[in-house]
């Protein structure tokens, strides 16, 4: 089973910007992390990051003719932002979780509305690298490897 992992804008600077936010992790850590927790549940994954939305919309929208089964995607602040994310989603058979490090419901009001969410098998927020490794879990059980 191979997972994408999508990460979205900014997500390149996590370890130096808002450590309070977003932890001290570098997104290289978080996904080495990932890649071991990937290992023992005997998934496959591979990574992308961008700040250009349409890299993220090409992204998905391959997904499924390179062999992946689900889509793990940060979108970070696109999530509040891009219909356009939300029609890539829609129109592809493959399964997307949302995750964020941050819990976006304690943060600012424009960041309580996801267009990805309503797209989205579910979503996972506030527990920072666990946010993803839930994530792992979840998509192995919706795909019902597990």
């Amino acid at each position: 089973m191979k997972i994408l992992i999508i990460n979205g804008p900014n997500l390149n600077l996590l370890g130096k910007r808002e450590p309070t936010i977003y932890g001290n992790l570098t997104l290289e850590q978080i996904e080495l992390k990932i890649s071991d927790s990937a290992v023992q549940l005997d998934m496959e994954v591979d990574f992308i990051q961008s700040n250009h939305e349409g890299v993220l919309i090409d992204s998905i929208q391959q997904a499924s003719e390179k062999g992946f089964s689900g889509i793990i995607l940060n979108a970070a602040a696109y999530s509040h932002t891009s219909i356009a994310l939300h029609d890539a989603i829609k129109s592809t058979n493959t399964p997307v979780i949302e995750v964020h490090l941050s819990n976006i419901y304690a943060r600012e009001d424009f960041r309580h509305h996801s267009y990805i969410s309503a797209v989205s098998i579910g979503q996972i927020s506030g527990f920072g690298l666990d946010s993803y490794l839930l994530a792992l879990r979840a998509i192995k059980k919706y795909l019902n490897y597990e």
